[in-house]
Formats: C-alpha cells, structure tokens, sequence
C-alpha cells in the first residue's frame, strides 16, 4: 500500500491559487496571482531536496494538468513519472505517461493508494484535494507557507474537510521566510 501526499504553496492566510503566476487562475476574480515568485528560486531548492527526491507519482487535477502539460517539453522531469489525472475528458490527455482516472474519483484514488507503486503526490489542484480531504485519503501534507497574506482566493481547507490530526514530522525554512512543514497523518 503506498501513501498519498499534498504538496502545496500556500500564503499565510491558506489561499493556494495562482502561485507563480498572474495569469495561472483567475478564477472568482482572483487578482493577487504570482504571490509565490518573488520567492520561487529558494524554495524550490527546498522542495526538490525535501520533496522530489525519492521516486513518486503525480496526481492532478484536470485543471493544474493542463498548466503542468502546457510547459512540458522532452526534458521535463516530470516524463517518465505516472500522472493520474481527475477528468471528465480523458481522450485529451497528451502528456507522456498519463492516465486518467474518472467517474467515483474517491474510490478511485483509495485503489490506487491500494496498489503497488511509489508515493502519490498531488500538487496543486485545489478541487481535487479538497476532495481527497473530505474523503480521509490524505496520509501527509507537505506545505510550504510563504510570508504573504492574499486576503482571498482558493484555500487549502474548504468547507468540507473531515476533523482530523496530523503530526509534525519535519520543519525547514528559506532564507527569504517561507517556511516548510510536512506532516503525517495521525491514527
């Protein structure tokens, strides 16, 4: 059985929309994307030793796939991982290694989760994780929280996330005040 974990840039008060750049999600009207860049060199560094660097897999949802297939070139780390991807338009998948996952998109998940393989790691993909989290399929969050206050926007937690209790098994931080915590899910 492998585990899943939620790896997300999020600001000081949760909002994780639009990270790296303006134009990523306008969505709702959401004016403050690219909160994140100022601040992107250091921590990727931090993610790529923190995060990337055992062999995982990726689940995304439909719309943060489009965003991460649209920069993929033959070079893209990302190749030769599996991405799942939630979708209601599995025929239009193009990215190598891609499949898609559909209908009881929980259940789905809980089998995959069931299955051999490494760690599944959703990035980004807000709806998606909510999801997850309403479900109880979220065995680690692996958060980085940057010292910017969005004042709305999408958030990690929405209004249907299940009480529950994770342990701190990990802090970092950068130079420039993003702070990584990465947590595990307590029984």
């Amino acid at each position: 059985m492998r585990k899943l974990a939620v790896l997300e840039f999020i600001t000081l008060d949760g909002v994780m929309q639009a990270p790296k750049m303006p134009e990523e999600d306008r969505s709702g009207g959401f004016e403050q994307g690219g909160w994140a860049d100022p601040y992107w060199d250091q921590v990727m560094a931090l993610v790529g030793k923190e995060a990337m660097a055992e062999p995982y897999d990726v689940l995304f949802g439909r719309n943060t796939y489009d965003k991460f297939a649209a920069h993929a070139d033959d070079t893209h780390p990302m190749n030769s991982f599996t991405k799942y991807v939630a979708t209601s338009r599995p025929e239009t998948l193009s990215w190598t290694n891609s499949t898609a996952i559909t209908g009881d998109i929980p259940a789905e998940v809980a089998q995959l989760k069931r299955a051999e393989g490494p760690l599944l790691q959703v990035h980004g993909s807000c709806a998606l994780v909510q999801t997850l989290l309403a479900h109880d399929l979220v065995d680690e969050l692996r958060l980085w929280t940057f010292p910017v206050v969005a004042g709305g926007g999408k958030r990690l937690f929405g209004d249907g996330a299940v009480p529950a209790r994770f342990s701190l098994i990990k802090t970092d931080h950068t130079d420039n005040g993003v702070i990584m915590a990465l947590y595990e899910r307590g029984v």
